[in-house]
Order: structure tokens, then sequence, then C-alpha cells
């Protein structure tokens, strides 16, 4: 039995190929900050729906879940009416001290848990950046939209509270002004937590050190107490007017408490740090885009 010799077809010839290495990007290189924006952009379903789940999931393991949202700043305020309005009388000359006190603790609850969570986020989300090509800023983005996201609540508690509790408000269609405050407090907050992202991703010790800056920003932004019974100092007085949680508190006691419509200096004041903070942490974090996760 004789096998069949089988023959094999020539090997094909190797065709040079032209390669254009201009054409050729290095992985995980930054891109320009325009397509950096525009993949943000992209991003936006992923990040807005990752939040709302990380919302839902937060507080399922408490047995009276989500209503934790609304007591935690509650009993914040009747903390500091109980401390600073009946020990320490800072409540004098303040009309409707707790409706003042209210709007003062839940905003700045609000401000300082986006910072907070936005500062951690890129050091909290380093095993999905070594894991991942995203842009890096979507981490920001979707603490602070978690951030926004759990604050709706607490907002309606919070005029609940007003129109409710003795002297009881009088609803009126300025409160809708709560609106656009809040939204402009989203922006500076982003901006600010941009900025600290970066910071302590490379430094994490900051993050000892920053509870302190926003208890030090509370006492500064007349919480729970008004600026004209404790501060003379013209210097100081004119910082605190352009502080922007303290106009942005200011804004919203005069539309829900008193029936005055913010003035446009209010207004501008706020506009400008809001989206000033968010081009400069925007352009800042950018800059250090491919140093995430290293390290």
């Amino acid at each position: 039995m004789s096998a069949k010799k089988s023959t094999l077809p020539d090997p094909a010839a190797v065709q040079p190929l032209s390669v254009d290495m201009r054409q050729l990007t290095r992985v995980g290189a930054r891109p320009g900050f325009l397509d950096y924006l525009v993949e943000l952009w992209d991003y936006r379903h992923f990040v807005f729906f990752d939040a709302r789940a990380r919302v839902l999931n937060g507080t399922r393991r408490d047995r009276l879940g989500s209503a934790w949202l609304v007591l935690n700043p509650v009993f914040n305020g009747l903390t500091y009416y109980l401390i600073f309005g009946l020990l320490l009388h800072t409540s004098k000359g303040i009309k409707d001290f707790i409706g003042y006190l209210v709007i003062g603790i839940f905003l700045f609850q609000f401000s300082s848990g986006s910072i907070t969570s936005g500062a951690r986020a890129i050091h909290n989300g380093k095993r999905v950046i070594q894991a991942f090509n995203f842009p890096r800023a979507t981490l920001v983005i979707g603490a602070n939209i978690r951030e926004l996201l759990t604050g709706v609540p607490m907002l309606l508690a919070m005029l609940i509270i007003v129109a409710v509790l003795p002297p009881e408000e009088k609803i009126s269609w300025m409160w809708i002004l709560i609106v656009p405050v809040v939204g402009l407090l989203f922006v500076f907050n982003l901006g600010v937590g941009l900025i600290l992202a970066r910071i302590v991703s490379k430094v994490h010790d900051i993050t000892h050190l920053l509870p302190f800056a926003i208890r030090a920003w509370m006492y500064g932004s007349a919480v729970f107490y008004s600026f004209d019974r404790f501060i003379t100092h013209p210097g100081v007085l004119a910082a605190v007017k352009i502080n922007p949680l303290f106009v942005a508190l200011d804004t919203a006691r005069s539309a829900i408490l008193y029936e005055q419509l913010p003035s446009w200096r209010s207004w501008t004041i706020l506009a400008i740090w809001a989206f000033g903070a968010l081009a400069v942490g925007m352009a800042f974090f950018w800059k250090a885009e491919e140093s995430y996760g290293r390290g």
C-alpha cells in the first residue's frame, strides 16, 4: 500500500504594507480638551443610570432605607438649633430662625457631601481605572450626580419643614428659584470636586484635612447665625458676602423665607463662582488624565 504524497501549495508572496505612523495614537493617551468633553457627553447615560442605581442601593441595608436621606439633615438641624439657637442664642435678630437654619443646614450638607464625594472619586475608583479605559472625569461627575439625586428628597423635606413649622411661610412662586440655586451649587461643587480629585489622587493625606476645611467653610457662611451680628470688620464682611455658599444661602432665604426677589448681583456672583470653578476644575483635571490610577 503506497501513501500518496500530498503536495502543498506555494506560499503566497508577502506584499509590502505601508503604514502611516502619524495616524497611530498611543493607548491611554490624553485626548484633546474638546475631544475629552465629547467623550464625557457620550458617557452621560451610563453615568446617570449608574448614579441612580447606587443611590437606590445605598440605604437598602438600613431598616428605614431612603428615609435616612431626610432624617440625617433633620437631626443635624435639630442639633444646631439646640446648641446655637437655644443655648448660644445666635437666633437673636433673625426672623424665622427655624427656616433660616433649615435652609442653611440642608444646602450646606448638599454642597459638603458633593465636594467630599467628588474629591475621593478617583482614589476610590482606582481599581476601575486600572481595569477599563474611559474618561476619568466620569467618576467625579457620577459622584456629584449621586449627591444631587440624594439631595432631591432632602430639599423637598426642607421646603415642607419651612411651610409647616411655625411661623409658617406662605408658599409663593419664588420658591421655584431654589432650582437654579441648587443647579449653580451643583456646578460649583463639581468644579471644586474635580480640582480636589486630582490633588487627592496624588496626595491622599489631603482627605484628612478636607473635613476641617469644610467645617471652616460652614462657619464662614452664616449657616446658623446672621453675619451682621458677629462680623464688624469691613474686609471680613466683604469676603463673607462673596462666599459662594453664603450667596446661595442668602439667595434661597430671600426667595423662600422673606418673599424677596434675589438681586441680580447675587445671581451674577453665584454664576461666576459656579462656571469659573467648573472651567478651572475641568481643565486642571484633564491635564493629569493619563496619570490617574498609576502607582
